[in-house]
């Protein structure tokens, strides 16, 4: 098995010999050979182009022999060339590639078929294998789980740039389900929900944990984690059936007691785990991901480190760490994160959003249609083999920073540190689900950076894309163009369904107006006649009053008048004729001796006080009550009979 610095040689000179440029594409090639550099070549250069024979010992046609003791030798001759081996292509040969194998995990209902072919075969090649498999027509077949999205037969397998190893399913709408009791009864224990009573050892606590039939056991150990902190391979069970031998089969054919079954689980002592111990069986599922981290999970076995991988010492790269662990301010975390990232990576890099995720989601989704971004989140690591190149090739090119900024709500944050990635898959439950949560816990460390686009929607937030960091420039734009048309589409609905309801409140903020002016308009219309009654009502009583008072000193006049002299009196008597401004007389005897005041007490006491009306003579025209009202009616000429009339003072 060839060492670390032997590996890191052997994918140089395979990388100079075959010009594949693609780190992934070169270490998967090299797997396949188990690291044999003359093998793999040979894989990749057919033979008889006579370049490359079998053995160490073995001179090239235009090159020395490759060995372990011929590495000064091929220096020395070969002076120009970064390694043992020189890139040489005979002229006029064509250089073929062997075919790339797939993989390919294909479920239907409750059967799973394995089926392997080259990436040059098609859809429809699969389909003809699983025709033979399942017994099913390839025409009533709907071939699911594409991650570039539906796909017809035609399809060539490379054009999908698929990963190594896939898992798709069988959709057979045209076809009835199957149906016996076995499956009734199975559907049955499926739609049951089992009570799993969890005895967490160390600690000595007990969760009751209810899940459905179909539930898987890996799922239910991925729950474990969530409340016991311990990861799905250094959990150490007890009280699983015999039965339950895999991960991937369904609480309800496991053989668990129903409805409750007793478990308890524990850390695992021994530090030291095999490679198939320490793998997960876990599926990526509602995400959007085209990238295969198990191409390069082995990455560090052979000694390349993201820094030293491009000639840059490691210890200069990492002088300080990119957040603090156990920051209790999100916001001073990504201060230090920015500083950090600057210093190791330049000025050019995209504008991380200082503050807590809860407050990027409002910068981002909730204002105005217009003004709403996507939402990208970069999961940093610094242990992984790829960060220092998808940080300072991709991350900080000035394209992916100009779209960024102009589209994007970028947050960071350092999931090197065991607690700070703890608390990042804290947020991502609370915020995304348990489901995108399990996904990213699920990552490995080869696999990051990761770059989340999030969009805000009416009732939940959705993620996107999942980007890995074996990516390229290029491939990064188009996916974050391709994020970009989603969420132009959906903001474009939103603005329009915003527009709606604004012009729908604008109508109804003027009727509301409309209303309240026709309110005011009646309750000032209502006050005014009720001012007016209340004016009418108060004039009423005051004229009531005054009626009542002149009424009053009417009688009291009348009543104060002196009596009447008869016709046959023996003294003098005075006959005054009275005409009032209606045209009515009235008469009455006066003795001639009487005061003028008592004519007027007369007059007044008929309705005409002597403050309102004159009584005026006719021969001559003179005003009567103009004259002292104590003399004597002779002493006033109204004697021994007068004509009077009344008028109205102006």
């Amino acid at each position: 098995m060839a060492s670390n610095m032997d590996r890191e040689m052997i994918l140089a000179d395979f990388q100079a010999c075959t010009g594949i440029e693609n780190i992934d594409e070169a270490i998967t090639l090299l797997e396949q050979n188990n690291w044999d550099l003359v093998a793999a070549i040979n894989g990749v250069i057919p033979q008889e182009n006579g370049i490359l024979q079998s053995g160490y010992g073995v001179e090239t046609l235009h090159g020395p022999a490759y060995g372990p003791s011929s590495h000064s030798a091929a220096a020395s001759s070969a002076p120009s060339s970064s390694s043992a081996f020189r890139h040489v292509v005979p002229s006029r040969q064509i250089v073929e590639r062997q075919p790339r194998m797939l993989d390919f995990r294909v479920e239907y209902r409750d059967r799973n078929v394995d089926v392997v072919l080259e990436d040059s075969s098609t859809v429809g090649d699969i389909k003809h294998i699983l025709e033979n498999e399942l017994q099913i027509p390839a025409s009533k077949m709907l071939l699911k789980g594409w991650k570039t999205g539906d796909v017809d037969d035609s399809t060539v397998l490379k054009s999908l740039h698929l990963p190594k190893n896939n898992s798709l399913y069988v959709l057979t709408p045209d076809l009835p389900p199957p149906s016996s009791s076995h499956s009734g009864a199975l559907q049955e224990s499926l739609n049951q929900n089992f009570m799993l009573i969890v005895t967490h050892r160390e600690v000595q606590r007990e969760y009751n944990l209810n899940f459905s039939g179909s539930s898987t056991i890996q799922e239910v150990k991925r729950n474990v984690y969530d409340l016991t902190s311990i990861p799905v391979r250094h959990q150490l069970w007890e009280g699983w059936p015999s039965s339950a031998t895999d991960d991937s089969m369904t609480l309800a054919v496991s053989g668990l007691t129903f409805p409750c079954h007793r478990l308890t689980v524990g850390r695992r002592s021994s530090p030291v785990q095999t490679r198939e111990q320490s793998e997960e069986q876990c599926t990526d599922v509602h995400m959007v991901s085209d990238s295969d981290g198990d191409d390069f999970e082995d990455a560090t076995e052979f000694g390349v480190d993201d820094g030293e991988m491009f000639g840059v010492a490691s210890s200069a790269l990492r002088k300080s760490p990119m957040m603090p662990e156990n920051a209790e301010n999100e916001g001073d975390a990504l201060l230090q994160f920015t500083a950090e990232f600057s210093s190791r990576y330049g000025d050019c890099h995209p504008v991380y959003f200082i503050g807590s995720l809860e407050a990027a989601f409002q910068e981002a989704f909730y204002g105005k249609a217009r003004d709403r971004k996507l939402l990208a989140i970069y999961l940093h690591h610094d242990e992984s083999v790829l960060t220092n190149v998808f940080c300072s090739q991709m991350l900080c090119a000035e394209s992916i920073v100009s779209y960024l900024s102009q589209n994007f709500i970028t947050w960071a944050w350092d999931m090197t540190k065991e607690a700070n990635r703890a608390r990042f898959l804290t947020m991502c439950t609370r915020h995304f689900g348990s489901v995108v949560a399990q996904t990213i816990r699920t990552q490995k460390t080869d696999q990051f950076p990761l770059f989340l686009i999030i969009m805000g929607k009416r009732s939940s937030n959705e993620v996107l894309n999942v980007i890995q960091g074996n990516t390229t420039v290029d491939e990064l734009m188009m996916r974050l163009m391709a994020a970009m048309e989603i969420f132009s589409a959906q903001q474009q609905e939103d603005i329009k369904d915003e527009d709606e309801r604004e012009a729908r409140e604008n109508v109804k903020r003027e009727q509301d107006e409309a209303y309240r002016i026709s309110l005011e308009a009646d309750r000032a219309k209502r006050e005014a006649q009720e001012r007016e009654m209340a004016e009418q009502f108060r004039l009423e009583q005051i004229r009531k009053e005054q009626e009542e008072e002149r009424e009053a000193i009417r009688l009291s006049l009348e009543q104060s008048l002196p009596p009447e002299p008869k016709e046959e009196s023996t003294e003098s008597v005075s006959k005054l004729r009275i005409r009032t401004p209606s045209g009515e007389f009235f008469e009455r005897r006066f003795l001639a001796s009487s005061k003028l005041q008592v004519v007027f007490d007369f007059v007044a006491s008929k309705g005409y006080p002597w403050e309102e009306y004159k009584l005026l003579g006719t021969f001559p025209r003179r005003d009567v009550t103009q004259l002292d009202p104590n003399k004597s009616l002779l002493e006033v000429k109204l004697y021994p009979q007068e004509t009077l009339f009344l008028e109205a003072k102006e």
